[in-house]
């Protein structure tokens, strides 16, 4: 399973109340260039070509639960899927969660898993991006 990894951005737009993790609209949109960790906003991430099943701005990852329990809060989303249809899409290796809802300051990144090689979703297959259902995709302690 690919790690997630946050961009340092994301902690101060948590302090800034950019982000309402329990109601905004987070989407994950798929890469082929690496991002680093001083990228701040969507604009900042080189997106794979809208094609066959896969729709420029990612795919809406929905909310299943955010919560605190003894001061730490675990934001819990749903497996989000990508079928690729008439053709093939890709290459990407990355998979970039972003805040879809905010367009000031232009889309804010969250984070991103590196699935460690290029990866193509040949027409009738679909790719899933499994969000840890028990861990949660983050925890802010």
């Amino acid at each position: 399973m690919a790690t997630f990894n946050k961009f340092n951005q994301f902690a101060e737009d948590i302090a800034k109340k950019v982000h309402n993790l329990n109601s905004d609209t987070l989407k994950v949109a798929l890469s082929n260039t690496a991002p680093v960790a001083t990228n701040a906003v969507f604009a900042d991430i080189t997106e794979i070509t809208a094609q066959n099943g896969y729709s420029a701005g990612g795919a809406t990852a929905t909310f299943t639960s955010g919560a605190q329990t003894s001061g730490s809060y675990k934001l819990v989303l749903v497996d989000t899927t990508i079928t690729a249809s008439g053709g093939n899409f890709g290459p990407f290796r990355y998979v970039v969660l972003y805040n879809s809802t905010q367009t000031s300051p232009n889309k804010p990144l969250i984070g991103y898993y590196d699935y460690g090689t290029n990866l193509t979703v040949t027409s009738g297959n679909s790719f899933t991006v499994d969000f840890d259902g028990t861990n949660g995709v983050l925890t802010l302690a």
